[in-house]
């Protein structure tokens, strides 16, 4: 259990690093930014495939064609849906939807397992209700002032239906990941990181490619800059960053707490992701949280808190 919670919380740690990245290189579009990130962390998996070349040369095809799929969904499709709901719906109300994720992950683990059986891995809705309830209050008390919409109009619309299927991604992805680590045994955490990676590679690849026609083609120049964009150092250095620390070290982590938490506690530690962009956030501010602020982060952490001990195995009688 401390395992993977700590592993948890140092893979919410890395990946708040990409609610960062935007405010540093504001001047760059988010999609070229997610294109930017997968691409530097296909190549990064290049290099890191070769610790790895045992454990990948034991991977079938079955195995390869899973890691596109979660490369596909939990990565480019994800941001790719998210970035859209934010051009047309604005940033606040797509993020309180995203911000629900921990909830969502949790109910629909738990309902998974219970229709397969239970077992360890469910929890009587009984007592997972208190945590996910003190979870999604934190979260609408921390967004409060986002969640006043603005005039609902057809672009508006669209962008709440994109961010409801970036929102379906990601309680895919980390079920289905968390899944098919479990059903392998222990010790593939860092491999099926690095092959998530390679199977990143051609799709990022794909996708810049695809931006840079599109803006040949749309405004005849006169836009982005592509590929490197107005500062080609830092946006390389950043995206070399997050490929490294948010993308792929992130992953492996996330793997090891896959492989030893029950999925339904696994989508609550989600939470530790948006705690970190808080406290990111704050640092980049230079201010303190407001109180009501505060109120919902202490929330956040009592219902992660009330998780853990809902899915806390009982410690066996030492023999004599």
């Amino acid at each position: 259990m401390l395992a993977g919670l700590s592993a948890a919380l140092g893979a919410g740690l890395l990946w708040g690093l990409v609610f960062l990245t935007p405010l540093v290189l504001h001047d760059y579009p988010g999609f070229m930014l997610a294109v930017g990130r997968y691409l530097a962390f296909g190549l990064l998996a290049l290099g890191l495939a070769w610790f790895d070349r045992a454990a990948l040369a034991r991977l079938e095809r079955a195995d390869w064609i899973e890691a596109a799929k979660l490369a596909l969904i939990g990565n480019l499709l994800y941001y790719a849906t998210l970035a859209s709901a934010i051009q047309l719906a604005g940033a606040p109300v797509p993020t309180l939807i995203i911000g629900t994720l921990p909830v969502v992950i949790a109910v629909s683990a738990n309902l998974l397992d219970r229709r397969r059986g239970g077992g360890e891995d469910s929890a009587p809705w009984s007592r997972l209700a208190m945590p996910l309830v003190l979870i999604l209050a934190g979260l609408v008390v921390v967004h409060r002032d986002s969640a006043v919409a603005p005039e609902a109009g057809r672009a508006y619309l669209s962008g709440l239906a994109f961010a409801v299927c970036a929102l379906a991604c990601w309680t895919w992805y980390p079920i289905r990941n968390s899944r098919w680590l479990r059903a392998r045994g222990p010790g593939l955490s860092r491999a099926w990181a690095t092959a998530q990676g390679l199977a990143t590679l051609p799709l990022a690849l794909a996708a810049g490619l695809g931006y840079g026609l599109w803006e040949a083609l749309s405004t005849d120049g006169a836009g982005f800059a592509w590929p490197l964009g107005p500062r080609p150092l830092h946006f390389v250095l950043m995206c070399l960053l997050l490929g490294l620390t948010a993308s792929w070290l992130g992953t492996l982590l996330w793997n090891q707490a896959s492989q030893l938490l029950p999925a339904a506690l696994l989508g609550q530690l989600i939470v530790f992701e948006t705690l970190a962009a808080l406290l990111y956030a704050y640092v980049w501010y230079q201010r303190w949280p407001t109180l009501p602020e505060a109120a919902g982060i202490a929330l956040l952490i009592l219902g992660v808190i009330g998780g853990v001990r809902v899915f806390r195995r009982p410690q066996r009688a030492s023999a004599h």
